[in-house]
């Protein structure tokens, strides 16, 4: 053989391609050396991508296969060629393993020592929008939605109360469910769970045919549920029982204090924007007690909740609570600092209450109303295992996830206005 005579195999033309290809690109090399027999033969790499014609990959896949076969041919002139023998066995168990599953290919890549391609992450459309996006597109729209139903009031608002009730009752035997209430328990019937959300509806439509003065349906419910309890159930459990109760209470009961609180119907406002502006407004007749105070007590809780999430994340270090995780004291603070300074902003400009003192009062109650009532939301969920109580709300979870901070409030802010500050002046 002449010197520089590229030699019998060299002479193929595709071979000496494939010889020249390997070490030109490390990107044909990697490509190369990742394909498995069984896509070699069908010219596919192991990402099930397609070798377009004109394409890298689609060269080496050709050349690899004419070089394949150039290499068979002469077999039987090279020492380090297996016997025709093993090799169809060794061919034969990769196909089978590559027919079972497709990664059964990348094991067997990987077996050999040869290198895997990464596949980049690709876009998912509709997946634009974080977490917080959603929270705050979806917060505005019930705001708005909120904020025309407790202006409305009256039956509207009676109803909109219903629906947060009924679902709320859903969602609360959703819990007792999901946990089976304790170890060799378990809930309360289907009739039982449907009689208590139908007493939590009927007790803020009471509430309302009554005027607030329902003061014994919660004890007549309680009895017509717990009897019915008795008489369905075979051996009925004291756990069934208090979860029947406290159900009724829970989603029903305090529910209906808002209902109590919006028919106040006492003259509210005093401040002079309401003389100036007595159309916008509506005139001091429809700025009662009621419609105040509802305002207040729901701004005031998201004051608060804002507060609190925007201060825990900036400042958040110590932990406030083992229950939930997530909140931490310098958040607590600065939800109650907003709460107290949106009650001041009310009094400030609609002259309600009185006085500044009932104002800080009021903010500081209704903070803490809201804190605790997310707390104990907080407990049922981690005892039943769940991280929301429902996908409802995009971003917020289920409704409960977003109205526990209200269900305490309603009664709180009730008791203060009817009970305590008549007492001293307020």
């Amino acid at each position: 053989m002449r010197p520089g005579h590229p030699g019998p195999r060299m002479q193929t033309g595709a071979w000496h391609s494939a010889r020249i290809l390997r070490p030109v690109s490390p990107f044909n090399q990697s490509v190369k050396t990742s394909l498995t027999p069984s896509h070699r033969r069908s010219g596919l790499p192991d990402s099930g991508l397609p070798c377009r014609p004109g394409s890298v990959v689609s060269l080496v896949c050709a050349c690899d296969q004419q070089g394949a076969q150039a290499e068979a041919s002469t077999s039987g002139r090279t020492s380090w060629h297996t016997s025709s023998s093993s090799r169809q066995q060794s061919y034969r168990t990769r196909t089978q393993t590559a027919a079972a599953s497709t990664s059964a290919d990348t094991s067997t890549g990987a077996a050999s020592g040869l290198p895997e391609i990464p596949l980049p992450d690709l876009p998912v459309r509709g997946k634009g929008l974080g977490s917080l996006a959603l929270r705050v597109i979806f917060g505005t729209v019930l705001g708005l939605l909120g904020a025309v139903v407790i202006t409305t009031g009256g039956w509207i608002f009676t109803g909109a109360v219903c629906l947060v009730a009924y679902q709320a009752t859903q969602e609360f035997f959703g819990f007792i469910t999901s946990k089976g209430m304790s170890e060799g328990q378990s809930p309360p019937s289907p009739i039982v769970s449907a009689l208590t959300t139908a007493m939590c509806l009927g007790l803020s439509i009471w509430t309302h045919i009554t005027h607030g003065r329902a003061t014994a349906a919660l004890a007549v419910a309680s009895f017509a549920v717990l009897a019915v309890h008795v008489s369905l159930t075979e051996k009925p459990t004291t756990a069934q029982l208090a979860s029947a109760v406290f159900g009724l209470f829970y989603c029903g009961y305090l529910p209906s204090f808002w209902v109590k609180l919006r028919l106040l119907s006492a003259p509210a406002v005093h401040s002079q924007i309401v003389h100036d502006w007595p159309v916008l407004f509506g005139g001091l007749s429809h700025w009662t007690v009621g419609l105040v105070a509802t305002i207040m007590a729901v701004t005031c809780v998201i004051a608060a909740d804002t507060g609190a999430f925007f201060c825990g994340k900036s400042f958040g270090r110590t932990r406030l609570t083992e229950i939930s995780p997530k909140k931490t004291v310098e958040g607590a603070v600065g939800g109650l600092i907003c709460s107290v300074a949106t009650a001041l902003g009310f009094w400030r400009v609609l002259a309600w209450p009185v006085n500044a003192g009932a104002a800080v009062c009021l903010g500081t109650l209704v903070f803490f109303a809201s804190l605790f009532g997310d707390l104990i939301e907080s407990v049922m969920k981690r005892d039943a295992g769940l991280k929301d109580a429902s996908n409802l709300i995009p971003g917020h979870g289920g409704l409960l996830d977003r109205f526990d901070s209200y269900l305490f409030t309603g009664a709180i802010v009730y008791f203060v206005i009817k009970f305590v500050m008549p007492v001293y002046g307020l």
